[in-house]
């Protein structure tokens, strides 16, 4: 057992990459058998002490640490405060073959995938939370970098929570969470599971839908601005197609963001921050 006076006291040396007991850290770079095992096991990877202390503030619960030594003292609290956790720890070279990167942020922890709410719960805070205002939806964000963007700037500025469509990436995918700096773990989120046909749920909810798109009877964000919804979601499309016509269609509006410089549009984890910024909620209002 490992105590605050001596956090290593559980420590667990490994020597072989090939160790059974590593198999939740082996070949965290091959994206797609990541991303196709970790929901399927009910789990995802928290890299960092930052990253891994705010998932653990979240209530996430952790399965095991991976580090070397050196990271062992600035992790000594953490530890202490999981007594139970197993805390695998091997030479730098042991853990490059095990993941198949140099671990240079200090440690990983696999870490228990958390139970996603229905899009219901979690607009409208039916089981017990605050009901959300101001949501973004993501439809079919393949990169995980943008996801991860568009979640800080969501947690940044004022967004209540994040809807992601069948196809969208995974938010708790590593470099998701990495490009988040965690702060995936604080914005609610929840995967729609029908589409485009959750978002006439949402219009149910009270929502309007306002799809970031360019069409000829768009209305400009500033427009939209101007007359604010009560509740407002803003549909966000994959980078490079945007929005696809059935969600546009689903929408009750159409917005776009004017542009100067013969410039069309942004990047979708840019245009979400612009969006959030101008659509956010009067400093210190409260989530109802």
């Amino acid at each position: 057992m490992t105590s605050p006076s001596d956090p290593t006291s559980a420590v667990v040396r490994v020597t072989d990459p090939a160790d059974p007991r590593l198999r939740d850290y082996t070949d965290l770079t091959d994206v797609r058998l990541r991303t196709a095992r970790e929901p399927a096991e009910g789990l995802y990877m928290a890299e960092s002490s930052t990253v891994i202390r705010r998932a653990l503030a979240a209530g996430h619960r952790p399965r095991s640490f991976l580090m070397a030594d050196k990271w062992l003292a600035s992790m000594a609290d953490v530890l202490a405060a999981h007594p139970d956790v197993p805390v695998y720890v091997g030479d730098e070279d042991v853990l490059r073959q095990v993941t198949g990167f140099h671990l240079h942020r200090g440690a990983l922890a696999a870490m228990h995938r958390p139970a996603l709410p229905s899009v219901h719960e979690l607009v409208t805070g039916a089981r017990g939370g605050a009901g959300a205002r101001r949501v973004a939806v993501l439809e079919d964000i393949v990169d995980h970098t943008n996801v991860g963007a568009i979640f800080r700037s969501a947690a940044g500025l004022g967004v209540d929570a994040v809807l992601v469509s069948p196809r969208c990436a995974d938010p708790l995918y590593r470099r998701s969470v990495r490009v988040s700096m965690g702060t995936v773990f604080q914005v609610p989120w929840t995967r729609i599971e029908t589409w485009p046909g959750g978002l006439h749920a949402l219009a149910e909810d009270g929502f309007t839908v306002a799809a970031l798109a360019l069409a000829d009877d768009a209305v400009t964000l500033d427009e939209l601005v101007a007359d604010p919804p009560e509740r407002l979601a803003l549909v966000l499309g994959t980078e490079g197609d945007g929005l696809s016509r059935g969600a546009i269609e689903a929408a009750d509006v159409v917005v776009t963001i004017p542009m100067a410089g013969g410039v069309d549009s942004l990047n979708v984890a840019a245009a979400s921050a612009v969006a959030f910024w101008a659509t956010r909620r009067p400093a210190g209002s409260e989530r109802r």
